[in-house]
């Protein structure tokens, strides 16, 4: 009775051993594994800084000219539309109607396309400097809100520049020759030259939008590996306790 007595008190010490060496085991990932996971995860505080900065001394080299180009062709497509528009109205002679009524309708498409297509290099600057950033985790917030403004500001320019801008204004010129030819029944010189005359303001649109937020995030992503996006901040860490009789086990992946 004394030997089962003892073999139980035993056992119980085998088992009490047991979970004292899964308790100590746990308590070292969490003291060892963690600290190292999370320095290696970690953009220092100050290399967000210095992106930040970066990021915001390019965009603000960059607002100026875009800023001028958007104020430039929206106004001048708005002062043409009300010029030509109040033309429409005093005019007398039918055919300067229907050419300052055409005209207006064009200018008009023009600025709405400004409105709907904002220039984002142009208020990118003035947003990312009202962010916060006082404390560490605000400027890593910072700085990811500052890459997608950044992104954001080359993909608006790209846009701008694309084959689907230069489509669409060709479209409407288009559409604009074939009415002062067919729809005014004028000759198809009148309609070309329409034609021509709007796709060369289009054109000179196109090709004057300032294009420094392509190049500027391309360095960018040189310089520094590609963005924040794309680094590894967090890593997902699971554990999994499984119990089983007489004993437990844990497994860390990461």
């Amino acid at each position: 009775m004394i030997n089962f007595t003892t073999r139980i008190k035993s056992l119980k010490r085998i088992k009490q051993s047991r979970y004292t060496a899964v308790f100590l085991i746990f308590l070292f990932i969490f003291t060892f594994q963690f600290p190292r996971l999370s320095a290696q995860n970690g953009i220092p505080d100050s290399v967000v800084t210095k992106r930040t900065q970066y990021i915001q001394e390019m965009l603000d080299k960059g607002k100026p000219s875009a800023k001028l180009w958007w104020n430039s062709w929206f106004y001048g497509y708005s002062i043409a539309t009300f010029g030509q528009g109040a033309a429409v109205l005093m005019g007398d002679k039918l055919k300067t109607r229907q050419d300052m009524a055409l005209g207006a309708i064009t200018t008009l498409i023009g600025a709405a396309g400004q409105l709907f297509m904002p220039m984002v290099p142009a208020y990118s600057a003035k947003k990312l400097a009202m962010l916060p950033g006082d404390t560490p985790g605000e400027r890593t917030i910072k700085l990811k809100q500052a890459e997608e403004l950044f992104e954001a500001s080359s993909k608006r320019e790209k846009e701008g520049r694309s084959w689907k801008m230069h489509a669409v204004s060709d479209a409407v010129n288009l559409g604009s020759g074939l009415v002062t030819w067919l729809g005014f029944k004028r000759t198809i010189w009148a309609g070309l030259g329409n034609f021509a005359l709007n796709t060369a303001i289009t054109e000179a649109q196109i090709w004057t939008q300032p294009t420094r937020a392509i190049r500027d995030y391309k360095k960018y992503c040189e310089k520094y590996q590609s963005g924040l996006a794309h680094s590894p901040l967090k890593l997902k860490t699971s554990f999994f306790v499984n119990a089983y009789p007489g004993g437990l086990a844990l497994r860390l992946v990461f």
